[in-house]
């Protein structure tokens, strides 16, 4: 079997687990060479697919679904009665010797699970369904797509209409968050689902949303939002499924599931196990063991407590699957989920945030003697540009917006940053995963001096980070570099870049992490300042009143051992522009310098070198100290003092050719 064949079939299998069924068949039909090394035709491929999704016969009164029993021992579905979770004592030792404590501290979440039943519908329930946010006035409980599908459609909203049964009826739901072993009916856990508010589309990841009504103050019962992480879970947490499994002898090994349940099926249970191999951008895969009916259960992590998936599906003996907290956190923000098109897999990106300036508390910003050994200043801003001086401004810093590991000279004039000035600590490194973006306003300034998701819905214009979001990840621990990561998804930080900025952005990119592995540096530290290069020729964002940089700057500075200076520490600042040609033609015109009179051509962004005493005649930003630190400098004035006519100016086009 060929490489492409083997993960095509691979993607076949995720989006047939996932309930793609218009999606799969695409992708049956444009790769023809799958049925060949299977020996199938192309109806009997899409037969079989469609027997893997379609096939939701009625066993015990429930729909048998995908969920499967993946570990023959050591997997235990634990009834929960009275709210506990019963046999914590006897688990398998795969589990940590803690596991016991681990399950109690998530016991109280059970309440928040509920069972997914019909109205109407020849199956009396469809699967499992949990709080995941409270409203105004109501809850909301998210279940499957293919779920919520048997009793509703999708509409060309997005939302769910309730669907017609046999004889003109109309079909319902409910969710019962009791339904636990030896326990009677109690109509204050049992609630009417208004309305699904949505339904995923077949192409998209398996989510269904509905509403239920927020129970009055001091009612006998009300079921609290299970908390979600914010981030997807690592390979190898602990984590439980809880939900309703219902008999499923079509999927399973009879005896293994005869061993697990002992014939008790349509209560509720706490499935512990383990997060496995990775399955996907949308996918999380783990081995609990479920069955029909825990469609829709929660994934919570036993290690932080929070829900971390929506499970939807599994294969017997190989793995079970959810969908990533990332996808559901982003449907929940108001974007669209994850979805299949063609055989791209698009990232969603969530609604915007804010955060007031009691968030940022011990922040402090730019460090400029981070170092220790000299000061990197931040450069002195012209009162042209406009700076916007923050709601927490102290004395000594009256501009700068003040985040983790790094700090911000804003102007709200231009609704740009001037300044991005970020510390590296190389040796500290935490990197963290860049999931669904998700954008905040930095209420310390006026919201109307700063950009938001809606002034970037032009097809030109990209939203970029000023500094790099992976050279914010560092800190004394995990926590620190995700507080900076997190920092760097506010507006205050970006600014609006033309998209042929980023085609050729390699070498910009790659820069700061190529001086410290090739300077003999003080620490694997670094000071990087970054911002725009305004001209007043830069084009306006709509009806915005910002500007549209089109040339951007970077000055990176260490502590460098200079040869022959018997181990003395001297700065060592470097800067570079990355621009289209034209800029660099002006500058070296300002010069009167031959190579401007011809020989360029207007065209794609490249990255070039350049002395810091040039780049402030560029920018018209004071860099202090930092113009007698830089080795092109000295090179150039070494060159001109032995009759040479160096050239002020070098093409990055790899990083051998800049000058250290």
């Amino acid at each position: 079997m060929t490489d492409t064949t083997r993960k095509s079939l691979h993607r076949l299998e995720s989006m047939g687990n996932a309930g793609m069924i218009d999606a799969s068949r695409a992708l049956i039909g444009a790769n023809p060479a799958i049925l060949q090394e299977l020996g199938l035709t192309p109806a009997r491929a899409t037969e079989l697919l469609g027997a893997q999704i379609d096939a939701l016969e009625s066993v015990g009164g429930t729909p048998s679904q995908l969920e499967a029993i993946v570990r023959a021992v050591g997997r235990p579905p634990l009834i929960v009665r009275g709210g506990k979770v019963e046999g914590t004592n006897n688990l398998s030792t795969d589990f940590p010797a803690d596991i016991d404590v681990k399950i109690r501290r998530v016991e109280a979440k059970v309440a928040s699970v509920g069972r997914i039943e019909f109205i109407n519908h020849d199956y009396s329930w469809g699967g499992t369904g949990w709080v995941v946010d409270k409203r105004d006035d109501h809850l909301l409980i998210v279940t499957n797509r293919h779920v919520a599908k048997l009793v509703a459609r999708r509409s060309f909203l997005g939302d769910g209409v309730f669907l017609f049964a046999p004889g003109a009826a109309r079909y319902g739901a409910r969710i019962d968050f009791l339904e636990e072993v030896d326990a009677d009916p109690d109509p204050a856990r049992l609630f009417d689902i208004e309305k699904f508010t949505y339904i995923a589309e077949d192409a998209a990841a398996d989510i269904a949303l509905a509403r239920i009504a927020l129970p009055a103050d001091g009612a006998a019962f009300t079921p609290a939002p299970i908390e979600r992480a914010a981030t997807d879970a690592e390979h190898g947490e602990t984590v439980a499924v809880i939900g309703y499994p219902a008999k499923d002898s079509l999927r399973n090994d009879p005896t293994q599931m005869a061993n697990y349940f002992l014939n008790l099926y349509d209560v509720k249970r706490f499935s512990p196990g383990f997060l496995i191999e990775d399955g996907g951008m949308t996918i999380l895969r783990h081995d609990c063991t479920t069955l029909g009916g825990n469609s829709g259960s929660p994934v919570i992590s036993l290690d932080s407590g929070k829900a971390i998936g929506l499970h939807y599906a599994g294969t017997f003996g190989v793995g079970n699957s959810a969908v990533r907290i990332s996808t559901l956190n982003a449907l929940l923000d108001g974007a669209t989920p994850t979805s299949v098109t063609g055989f791209e897999i698009s990232q969603p990106e969530r609604r915007d945030g804010s955060h007031d300036a009691s968030h940022f508390d011990g922040r402090e910003g730019y460090d400029p003697q981070f170092l220790q050994v000299a000061e990197v200043p931040l450069p002195k801003v012209p009162e042209a540009f406009g700076l916007s001086a923050p709601s927490d401004a102290t004395q000594d810093r009256p501009f700068e917006l003040r985040y983790q590991n790094f700090g911000v000279l804003y102007s709200g004039r231009f609704k740009t940053p001037i300044i991005a000035a970020l510390n590296i600590d190389g040796a500290q490194t935490h990197p963290q995963k860049r999931g669904s973006d998700k954008w905040f306003a930095d209420l310390r300034l006026p919201t109307e001096e700063q950009l938001k998701k809606e002034d970037y819905d032009h097809d030109e214009i990209d939203r970029g980070h000023l500094i790099r979001r992976a050279a914010t990840n560092w800190g004394a621990d995990d926590v620190q570099a995700k507080r900076s990561n997190d920092d760097s998804f506010h507006y205050t930080v970006a600014a609006p870049q033309h998209r042929a900025f980023n085609r050729s952005t390699a070498q910009w990119l790659g820069l700061e992490n190529y001086i410290m592995t090739n300077v003999r540096t003080h620490g694997f530290r670094a000071c990087v300042l970054t911002g725009p290069i305004l001209t007043g020729d830069e084009p306006q964002l709509k009806d915005t009143g910002a500007v549209v940089p089109l040339k951007f700057f970077k000055v990176v500075t260490m502590l460098a051992e200079e040869d022959g200076s018997d181990g003395i520490l001297r700065l060592h600042s470097t800067a570079y522009v990355l621009s289209q040609v034209e800029v660099i033609q002006q500058l070296l015109s300002d010069q009167n310098r031959i190579e401007a009179v011809g020989g360029f051509e207007f065209g794609e962004y490249k990255t070039f070198q350049v002395r810091i005493r040039d780049l402030e005649a560029l920018s018209r930003l004071d860099f202090g100290p930092l113009r007698d630190a830089d080795p092109l400098a000295r090179c150039i004035s070494k060159s001109e003092s032995t009759g040479g006519d160096p050239r002020p100016v070098v093409e990055v086009e790899s990083f051998a050719n800049i000058v250290l």
